[in-house]
């Protein structure tokens, strides 16, 4: 599908995500304790979760991504916090999506948006499917555990009882450079 302004604007702000993150130290938090915002994602982040930075491990690949609540206000940011947390898990999706869930007080992200800026893996892929998520925005392809469309495509997969829209490839420049420049890639 062909992005939309707006989802250049979320990609934005989930880059800004990932740039904080890699750039950040300290405890880690939880935004979603904070309540959710008020002001639309592309106002950019909102008061509360500004001041929850989050923590960072300089091992943490620099992923960013956010959940946007179906009337499109910002309800939860995370970027992988993998080697800060020793949790294989912790994926910038995954905290995002327990983050968003906690402010919605369920499970469900029904007429949610997740935006990535990298292709989920399959683990992400299937949680975003499991908990309803309607659409997905993500920036780069990842052509090693990509589970969008690149090794496999699980958010696609007809045998599943829910399928969100993808848009992908949004800043996909801007999303590659960040991976190429944290692995030193050429």
């Amino acid at each position: 599908m062909i992005a939309r302004p707006l989802h250049v604007a979320w990609m934005r702000r989930a880059l800004e995500v990932a740039t904080s993150h890699a750039a950040s130290a300290g405890p880690s938090s939880h935004p979603a304790s904070a309540g959710p915002s008020s002001e639309p994602a592309s106002a950019g982040p909102s008061p509360q979760l500004a001041s929850a930075g989050p923590s960072s491990h300089p091992g943490d690949v620099p992923v960013g991504a956010i959940v946007l609540g179906p009337d499109g206000v910002e309800l939860a940011a995370a970027g992988n916090e993998r080697e800060a947390l020793g949790d294989p898990t912790a994926h910038a999706e995954i905290l995002a999506l327990r983050r968003a869930a906690a402010v919605l007080g369920t499970r469900r992200l029904e007429g949610c948006t997740l935006v990535v800026t990298l292709e989920p893996c399959t683990m992400c892929a299937g949680a975003l499917v499991l908990a309803r998520v309607s659409t997905l925005v993500f920036g780069a392809w990842e052509p090693k555990t990509g589970a969008v469309g690149s090794l496999w495509d699980v958010v696609r997969d007809r045998r599943l009882n829910h399928r969100p829209e993808v848009y992908s490839g949004v800043l996909a420049d801007e999303c590659a450079t960040l991976m190429r420049e944290f692995f030193r890639l050429p």
